[in-house]
């Protein structure tokens, strides 16, 4: 979360405005449903790209 929004704030200095917003809404979106779910879109998408850790 923080690279995603180091990189809206880079957008933002650069007057990129639009993009940065777009980006700053899509990570209030995944927190606000991570708040209300506890199911994080963020750790779904990685474990489907990298598959999970095997528990020993």
């Amino acid at each position: 979360m923080a690279i995603v929004l180091t990189v809206a704030m880079v957008l933002f200095a650069k007057g990129l405005m639009l993009y940065a917003l777009i980006i700053q809404t899509f990570v209030i979106a995944m927190v606000v449903i991570w708040a209300l779910t506890d199911f994080c879109p963020s750790i779904w998408m990685f474990r489907k790209i990298f598959g999970s850790c095997e528990k020993k």
